[in-house]
């Protein structure tokens, strides 16, 4: 098996700000309960049910992740972009020779319809994980190294015993991604491709 990079993919390799708070806000006139949508999209990463923990009772939690997932998409895929430099920092770990693998918080089919949508083709997908649930992933699927925006990726890297690189695109600041164990940290991923230069060397596409 090649040697992969590993990308979150919320406010790593997409912008879906603008399609989760249309998505919000939809899953609000749907079942009457008020999601304040602007508040939510400042803090994605951890899965669905820890946002909707703030808006609905215990109760009624799993019946809203059902409905945001029916609405999700008809509201959140289009108006999703890339994120800055995603694009290129996918070419460039395919001109090293390396997968592209994708683990992401975000249910997988969700994830694949932004791929699909947005033309960014991954070798892996893996979906419905979080934190320290990552890890297994990335080393099943032979990831040297995790790119995130949030603390938890680089909790995921650790835990994976790869290095994590932080993208400070996302609601966790540079110092942050450093805290939580970043072995580098990007403000976008513009900088990925010279990056993947320096600390790629020799590594090619290894089994």
């Amino acid at each position: 098996m090649r040697a992969a990079v590993g990308f979150d993919l919320d406010m790593t390799l997409i912008d879906s700000r603008p399609g989760i708070r249309a998505a919000y806000r939809a899953l609000t006139d749907k079942t009457g309960v008020y999601v304040d949508a602007d508040l939510a999209v400042t803090r994605l990463g951890p899965p669905l049910r820890t946002e909707l923990r703030h808006w609905f009772p215990a109760e009624q939690v799993e019946e809203a992740v059902t409905t945001y997932r029916g609405l999700y998409p008809d509201y959140a895929i289009a108006p999703t972009v890339p994120t800055p430099g995603a694009d290129e920092a996918l070419a460039a770990v395919r001109q090293k020779g390396l997968r592209v693998v994708v683990v992401t918080s975000k249910l997988g089919r969700l994830a694949e319809l932004h791929l699909t949508h947005l033309g960014m083709a991954a070798d892996e997908l893996a979906g419905d994980l979080f934190a320290e649930g990552k890890a297994a992933a990335l080393t099943e699927h032979g990831v040297r190294w995790y790119v995130g925006d949030h603390v938890a990726d680089m909790v995921a890297a650790r835990t994976a015993g790869v290095p994590g690189i932080g993208v400070a695109t996302g609601p966790c600041s540079a110092e942050e991604l450093r805290e939580a164990g970043a072995a580098y940290v990007l403000d976008d991923l513009t900088g990925f491709p010279a990056l993947l230069d320096k600390i790629a060397v020799g590594s090619g596409p290894a089994t």
